[in-house]
């Protein structure tokens, strides 16, 4: 299980500001993207449980976690049960499609951060109230950084990441509608299906720099 406190661990995935949403064709091809995300300065990698072999994967990441000093997350995680071997193979944070409270339950047990995804105002505030880390705006190409900007407004406290449709070209409007990170799937690990790992590489850092730019800092 995770050795970093939970707290330290948002702290890191805010810091980063990008959280690496795998979803690969084979283990292999998972662990070969997680190299190129870290070596692109990414803070946090979410495994999900699409790809073959997930827990092994999220076994062989986390053991390898001090060298790489990313953070190791679980992704596509429906019920407690899968929660709860993710967190037991090293997953340190937990993030789902929708709202479970049952996983909800379990991640708080476990002191772990639990990132449901909500497509409406009344999910996000269920999601909230179940004690939710950070709320998963999703999908986000269907609602847009639009719509986090209305959310914040009666949800100010809210912690919110997009997942689906983040771009280089929106990331930035993303973050400066008050987004705490974003999640990055297939527009940043797209290289992979021709073999392509340098250039994970090269689009993790122009998302941080991105994010940095957002965030008025210098890169």
């Amino acid at each position: 299980m995770t050795s970093l406190p939970k707290l330290e661990i948002l702290q890191k995935i805010a810091d980063s500001g990008l959280v690496a949403v795998v979803r690969a064709e084979s283990s292999d091809q998972a662990c070969r993207i997680a190299d190129a995300c870290a070596e692109g300065g990414v803070g946090a990698i979410e495994i999900t449980f699409t790809v073959p072999g997930a827990l092994a994967v999220i076994v062989d990441l986390a053991r390898r976690d001090a060298a790489n000093n990313i953070l190791i997350g679980a992704g596509t995680v429906l019920d407690p049960e899968t929660a709860r071997a993710a967190i037991l193979a090293g997953a340190q944070f937990v993030v789902g499609p929708s709202v479970s409270a049952e996983t909800a339950r379990l991640c708080n047990r476990y002191q772990v951060p639990y990132m449901p995804g909500a497509g409406t105002i009344t999910e996000i505030v269920n999601a909230m109230e179940c004690g939710a880390d950070v709320v998963k705006v999703f999908p986000g190409e269907l609602l847009g950084p639009g719509f986090v900007k209305a959310v914040m407004g009666p949800l100010p406290r809210a912690r919110l990441m997009p997942t689906g449709g983040v771009s280089i070209e929106n990331t930035g409007e993303w973050i400066r509608a008050g987004c705490v990170a974003v999640g990055v799937g297939g527009n940043l690990t797209a290289g992979a299906k021709r073999g392509d790992y340098q250039s994970i590489t090269e689009l993790a850092r122009q998302f941080i720099a991105k994010i940095r730019e957002a965030r008025g800092k210098a890169h």
